[in-house]
């Protein structure tokens, strides 16, 4: 299946109504300890990824490859064991019970994308005068760039350095700012509460190995 890619958006639109799915439409129980619907949450992610379309340069293709690659591990153990796999913790705890973390291993590189991200952008939100490689250099350190190895390092640092100016990607997110920004900070707080719940949850013996 071809990677995602970002489509155009319909007149008045933004980028956010070409997303397949958002992460203000995955289900998250809270009566079951925030479980997160696995299919649901795949599909988001994997739109997410047309966002690094929006930025434009091929530097961004290895940040990219490395959430789908990410997403791929965990959707094959979806496939393998549906019905021990609904939700994202289940399928975690019940993988790790077949003493193999692919899946495990894969979310939780995932998250750290999905943070970075997140940070990335909350920055730049929250910071009307940085420029975008500001806020992903940034994001970068505080996420991704302690778990690279020497040679992923400069790969990623690249991606941080090739990011358009401010003015021109919010532009390709939309005709109307007033609107991009709504539809941008309801989008990035789902997906800050959703890594947030991952993350605590990784940080748990259970989801361990």
């Amino acid at each position: 299946m071809a990677p995602p890619t970002a489509s155009s958006f319909p007149p008045g639109g933004t980028f956010f109504d070409t997303l397949g799915k958002s992460f203000c439409d995955v289900p998250v129980n809270a009566d079951k300890d925030n479980a997160i619907k696995t299919a649901d949450f795949l599909d988001a992610a994997e739109s997410l990824t047309t966002l690094f379309d929006v930025l434009g340069s091929v530097a961004f293709t290895p940040v990219k490859s490395d959430i789908l690659g990410n997403i791929k591990k965990i959707r094959e153990r979806q496939l393998a064991a549906p019905g021990e796999s609904e939700d994202l913790q289940a399928l975690v705890i019940n993988e790790l019970k077949t003493k193999k973390h692919v899946a495990s291993e894969g979310l939780l590189w995932l998250v750290r994308g999905l943070d970075f991200t997140a940070q990335a952008l909350r920055h730049n939100v929250s910071s009307s005068t940085d420029e975008l490689s500001v806020s992903f250099r940034s994001a970068y350190g505080a996420t991704l760039k302690p778990h690279h190895s020497f040679m992923v390092k400069p790969i990623f640092s690249a991606a941080m350095s090739a990011t358009p100016y401010r003015k021109d990607f919010y532009a390709k997110l939309g005709d109307d700012e007033t609107k991009v920004q709504s539809e941008l900070r309801k989008w990035l707080g789902a997906l800050e509460t959703q890594v947030a719940i991952l993350k605590g949850f990784q940080d748990r013996k259970e989801a361990k190995w």
